[in-house]
């Protein structure tokens, strides 16, 4: 590799997660650790085999909207050949839903986020916002992305995702069995994981709702970690 290292960072779909605002906060972290880094607003560029080929991570935030095979398989392509892909909630576990090969890629993807209580207040457009904790694993107290940290408590959605088992978990949280709710004992979901797919790194953050979540000291910490680790080893 070249002393320079490329980042791409793919941003858009739902507005409401604010894709702009939240990339732009990275940005200098990325700047600082040496990458070039080349912004785009749609997933076209995942279909540029040149661009794909010369890229070291790839930064994704894309809420639902949707991709187009080339893209996908561009996308793919590049992850197995050793581009690293990260992202936070719903720009990485909520992309592309009507993609069972994407799905199949991130290893996860998102089912709801539980709202409060009966009762309880709820301001507008924070009606799925609750107090819940982050735990972190065993595997997570040894791991480079989230080594030192302890668990951590956060006010905002509670992701729960659909998962499967070739992800190494890094945090999880628990889903309590409220009475009111159908579930019948307390689920547990993870946060944070790590995937290899072929020669590459996936880390997906689920926290991420809200800019003042990305401001949380623990979830920047992990997303940034988290970029580095990702990014082409080889």
């Amino acid at each position: 590799m070249t002393d320079t290292r490329h980042a791409l960072v793919v941003r858009g779909g739902w507005e409401g997660h604010q894709p702009v605002a939240a990339t732009e906060r990275f940005l200098p972290f990325l700047a600082a650790n040496g990458f070039d880094v080349r912004i785009e607003e749609s997933t076209a560029v995942y279909a540029d085999a040149a661009a794909m080929a010369e890229t070291d991570l790839i930064v994704q935030s894309v809420t639902m909207s949707t991709i187009e095979p080339a893209e996908l398989a561009g996308l793919r392509g590049a992850i197995e050949a050793g581009t690293g892909f990260t992202g936070w909630h719903g720009g990485i576990a909520d992309s592309f839903r009507a993609s069972s090969d994407y799905l199949q890629l991130v290893g996860g993807q998102f089912a709801t986020h539980p709202a409060v209580g009966p009762g309880e207040t709820r301001l507008e457009g924070e009606e799925n916002f609750r107090d819940y904790t982050v735990n972190i694993t065993d595997l997570g107290r040894t791991h480079p992305i989230t080594a030192g940290l302890d668990d951590f408590d956060l006010h905002t959605e509670q992701y729960w995702v659909l998962v499967d088992e070739l992800n190494d978990v890094l945090a999880t949280t628990t889903h309590p069995a409220e009475a009111w709710q159908p579930w019948h004992r307390p689920h547990t979901s993870p946060v944070v994981w790590t995937r290899a797919w072929g020669r590459g790194r996936i880390v997906v953050t689920t926290p991420g709702h809200s800019l003042d979540v990305l401001d949380n000291p623990s979830v920047r910490t992990i997303i940034e970690r988290g970029m580095l680790w990702a990014a082409r080893t080889a």
